[in-house]
């Protein structure tokens, strides 16, 4: 399971807030939903994050094998 509690960290660390995602960067509220429920997004999402935030992908999420699917 791909976990993003990194990426609150990251945030909270570069001081942007969700309300910044939104009306400063255009990132849509539905993708910071997705994220707060650990569900899919693309590739393309972790990357926009990852431009916003200046960091790496691992500063944003991170794998774990708490939860496996069938």
């Amino acid at each position: 399971m791909i976990t993003y509690t990194r990426l609150w960290e990251t945030m909270k660390k570069k001081g942007i807030t969700k309300y910044a995602l939104i009306h400063t960067y255009g990132v849509s509220s539905g993708q910071i939903q997705r994220i707060r429920e650990n569900r899919y997004v693309s590739t393309h999402t972790i990357e926009r994050f990852c431009e916003i935030l200046n960091c790496q992908v691992q500063d944003i999420m991170e794998y774990s094998e708490d939860e496996i699917l069938p």
